[in-house]
């Protein structure tokens, strides 16, 4: 069997082969799939090794995937697929910060936070930097906004280790390296030589590759490589930049980093035409301009009605374009150059409206919030069943013009009424995005009828890039002779052949498989729950996701469930280890929240008695909680006779709450049902009575009601799945907080941020009445009220030294995480917050009842974390026993430090 000679190259828990996880597997972010005869997840080079010697003798395709967020078919396979998500992750800052060494696994934007320390970051910019990983940035030759062609993979690569299907691995910045290649691989060796005397010698294909080159390309191999560099061994390496994990396997890389430019001067500016827009990308050029976004008449309406979008959008008229144009420098010295740089140039175009650029950040988040919506914006409205395809391709900057209104042109010849198209007008870059369903022939014969015209359009009309930075894949593979022409196509197979003798790594991809291969193994993306319908599988979710190296991510529940089966609803994959703590939506382009499937699963999969026990509870929440605090008890006393890991960490309970007078009062202070239950860490007091004494340091009277004990924000029912419980503790809850609160006349402060965000959210489970009380109600979760409201009157008298923040999944979703740091920053001189802080996986009850959820959610975070810091704190009672857990370290809310550091001299 295959698993038998797997599990002898790699530890049975990295290799995948139940149907379960390899439906799982089967999608990436593109409209195709295949489903994997096994998944792997090798953990060194010797491993894969061993996995190409594995893949030869059985005669099974091999792939490799990083994070799966490829358009156009470059990670996925019917035979073994390769997973580096979890495993090659290295990164070591060189020359100050001058270049990265990194490995293949690491997240894009992990590696940029690493460099913000010394101003610099990677070159290549994608819109998916935050989900990529470098692999496969590296193999696509990403680029992105501001990235162009110099700062692309291509240009930014300064050495990389790679391995071949034969198993041979070279560092390309050893200084035997070429030689090395040459007595390894003679083969090769000789042929990449002969392939650059064959591109040599004809002069026009050379001159045609120049060209190309110039501007944004990634159809087919890198064949400006073979006239870049002289030696074989830089020759391959930069073909393996954008060769989409089709010729090696990319081990680690050294990139030269770019200057991360801070300093940056935004503004939108509206054209008549697209043609007087495209007209104005020179003169901003030439004058600095780092990003000028296009956005068509469609675009700009796709977004229009959307929250928070200006309303000039819909006052523009029917031809109207748009540019979003920025200005960066490096130093606030620089910024009066730039507004100067930005009048200059406007002031010489013919615009709809006055320009209108700010320097302020949180107005030009709201700039790029138009440009970032247009692709969610036509996901949210597709017709179930069909996908939405984003194509990127390049022009000659001036023929941009023409060319757009071309595409918008085939749009309407084709039935898709929905097109848009924006882009990376600085580089003549754009994309399209339509919605396509593949359900039978005829629809399947509409796309095919739509890309050969885009083809003609593309290469005959305009001589253009088919592909301008998503890479060839399969979509595009039976048209790289098209645009190349049939010399060029078949020096891209003779490479191909040199690399990978066999064909068995990843076929189907750049070389093509026949004229028609881009219509086969199309995804299909059946409905199946309203709340995940609108999912692309983009994939965007999974960094967020605490269960994404346990068992599934979002876009895999989605995917399973789209696959049917028995295992569609596998309890312990599915439901039992996802914390439902929302946090995919945050990075999801159309704001999916797959928790919300989660819990609807949960509510369907209790029996009615459950349901009705569930809602007697919460009627009753008084004595459930006195039942919690002897449960504490006991299980304490039972973690001290019998030691075990499920125990380990039980919190003691809480003692009994403080008392405080409601006259007076100037706020109303709702402690959690956790912060009643569940008592402080070991040498600490409760955090009610610490809220309330330092609430109290800055002259604000806070009052708990007497008859708080009975009520329960309802976030635990909801979380498992209990709506009519929800309901019913969320309506009661409300109603009090509109008697105690005076009518909604104090504010109401809540101690624990999952509970604030579960309050704020709850409008869906309110009666009429309630749900008018709620939106007068002033609800505030501690860390807002402690920052706004207590720290402008309190003394700081002592700092701590070091502090490190874990910012829960509700803080992050409520935007609060400037405001914890700010606590922070205000109360110790350094603060950390680790890199891959994320969801902890605690979920309320997670971590008691699936402690390896926590365990696998923090693993990372928990590594970055030392004892070189005076305190820990994060503002959720759960989540700061499961970081203790997982570090060893105390953890307590953020009110312990406003306390400590304002607490006068005894």
């Amino acid at each position: 069997m295959l698993r038998d000679d797997l599990v002898r190259i790699l530890p049975t828990q990295r290799v995948l082969d139940e149907p379960i996880e390899l439906a799982a597997h089967a999608p990436d972010a593109s409209f195709y799939s295949l489903v994997p005869q096994a998944v792997v997840l090798p953990q060194s080079v010797e491993q894969v090794a061993a996995l190409f010697r594995l893949s030869h003798e059985r005669r099974i395709p091999l792939t490799f995937r990083a994070a799966g967020t490829s358009l156009s078919g470059q990670s996925i396979t019917n035979g073994i697929l390769v997973d580096i998500s979890r495993g090659f992750d290295s990164i070591d800052i060189l020359d100050g910060g001058r270049a990265v060494r990194v490995g293949p696994g690491m997240v894009g934007a992990r590696v940029n936070r690493v460099l913000k320390a010394h101003a610099r970051k990677i070159g290549p910019d994608p819109a998916s930097i935050a989900t990529a990983r470098i692999g496969g940035i590296l193999s696509n030759n990403s680029s992105g906004m501001c990235c162009g062609v110099e700062q692309n993979a291509y240009h930014t690569l300064r050495s990389l280790t790679f391995l071949l299907p034969s198993g041979t691995c070279i560092d390309t910045a050893a200084r035997d390296a070429d030689e090395q290649l040459r007595h390894r691989e003679p083969a090769l060796y000789r042929g990449l030589m002969a392939l650059r005397a064959r591109l040599l010698a004809d002069a026009a294909l050379a001159g045609r590759v120049r060209e190309k080159y110039r501007r944004k390309n990634t159809t087919g191999y890198a064949l400006n490589a073979l006239l870049d560099f002289e030696r074989p061994i830089d020759i391959l390496s930069h073909v393996l930049i954008g060769a989409e994990g089709t010729l090696a396997f990319i081990a680690e890389a050294v990139l030269d980093t770019v200057p991360d430019l801070p300093v940056k001067h935004t503004g939108l500016l509206f054209f008549e035409t697209i043609h007087a827009a495209c007209a104005a990308i020179g003169p901003l050029r030439d004058v600095g301009a780092k990003a000028l976004e296009l956005m068509d008449r469609a675009s700009l309406r796709s977004v229009q009605d959307k929250p928070g979008m200006p309303a000039l959008l819909r006052e523009l008229p029917p031809d109207a374009a748009g540019l979003l144009v920025e200005f960066q420098a490096e130093c606030e010295a620089e910024r009066d150059d730039l507004r100067e740089a930005a009048r200059g140039a406007s002031a010489r175009l013919r615009l709809l409206t006055a320009p209108a650029f700010t320097g302020d950040a949180s107005e030009q988040a709201k700039l790029w919030q138009i440009r970032s919506g247009m692709f969610p914006s036509v996901g949210a409205v597709r017709a179930r069943g069909t996908t939405v395809i984003i194509e990127d391709v390049a022009f000659p900057v001036e023929q941009l013009a023409v060319a757009a209104v071309d595409l918008t042109n085939l749009f309407a010849r084709h039935g898709y009424s929905e097109g848009i198209i924006f882009g990376h007008a600085r580089d003549g870059n754009l994309h399209f995005v339509i919605t396509q369903g593949f359900a039978d022939a005829n629809a399947i014969d509409r796309y095919a009828r739509f890309l050969d015209d885009m083809v003609e359009l593309v290469v005959r009309r305009h001589d253009g890039a088919l592909k301008a930075e998503h890479g060839t894949g399969r979509n595009m593979a039976p048209f790289v002779e098209a645009e190349w022409g049939p010399e060029a196509l078949a020096i891209m197979r003779e490479l191909k052949k040199l690399c990978d003798p066999q064909g068995l790594l990843n076929p189907g991809v750049i070389i093509p498989d026949g004229p028609r291969a881009h219509l086969q193994h199309l995804k299909a993306l059946p409905a199946v729950a309203d709340e995940v319908d609108r999912c692309i599988e983009c994939g965007f979710c999974e960094p967020q996701c605490p269960s994404r190296e346990l068992t599934l991510t979002p876009r895999q529940r989605i995917a399973v469930r789209r696959a049917g089966g028995e295992f569609a609803q596998h309890d312990y994959y599915v439901m039992d280890t996802c914390a439902a703590c929302g946090m995919c939506a945050t990075a999801c382009p159309v704001g999916i929240d797959t928790g919300s499937l989660v819990k609807r699963l949960r509510h369907e999969s209790h029996t009615p008695r459950q349901e009705a026990r569930a809602v007697q509870v919460a009627g009753r929440i008084e004595r459930t909680k006195r039942l919690a605090r002897l449960g504490l008890r006991a299980a304490r006393i039972a973690q001290a006779i019998f030691p075990t890991s499920r125990l380990a960490g039980i919190p003691r309970p809480a003692p009994k709450r403080p008392r405080t007078a409601g006259d007076g009062a100037d706020a109303l202070y709702f402690p959690s049902c956790v912060s009643r239950t569940m008592g402080p860490s070991a040498g600490n007091r409760p955090l009610p009575e610490v809220l309330i004494e330092v609430a109290a340091r800055a002259g604000v009277q806070l009052h708990i009601p007497d008859d708080v004990e009975g009520t329960c924000c309802g976030v635990p029912f909801s979380s498992k799945g209990y709506t009519e419980a929800h309901a019913v503790a969320a309506n009661a809850a409300i109603e009090r907080l509109w008697r105690w609160s005076d009518g909604g006349r104090l504010p109401v402060v809540v101690d624990t941020s999952p509970c604030t965000y579960g309050l704020l959210h709850c409008e869906g489970a309110l009666t009429p009445v309630n749900r008018e009380r709620h939106g007068r109600l002033r609800i505030l979760d501690v860390v807002a009220y402690a920052h706004d409201e207590l720290l402008p009157n309190l003394a700081v008298r002592q700092k701590q030294a070091s502090v490190v923040l874990h910012p829960v999944c509700s803080v992050v979703k409520m935007g609060l995480p400037g405001r914890l740091e700010g606590l922070a920053r205000a109360c110790s001189d350094r603060v950390v917050v680790p890199a891959d802080a994320g969801c902890c996986g605690f979920a309320g009850d997670r971590g008691f009842l699936v402690p390896e959820l926590t365990a696998s959610a923090t693993r990372r975070e928990a590594q970055q974390v030392d004892g070189g810091h005076g305190g820990f704190y994060s503002s959720s009672r759960t989540c700061e026993v499961g970081m203790s857990r997982a570090t060893g370290r105390d953890y307590r809310s953020i009110v312990y430090l406003l306390e400590e550091a304002t607490r006068p001299a005894r």
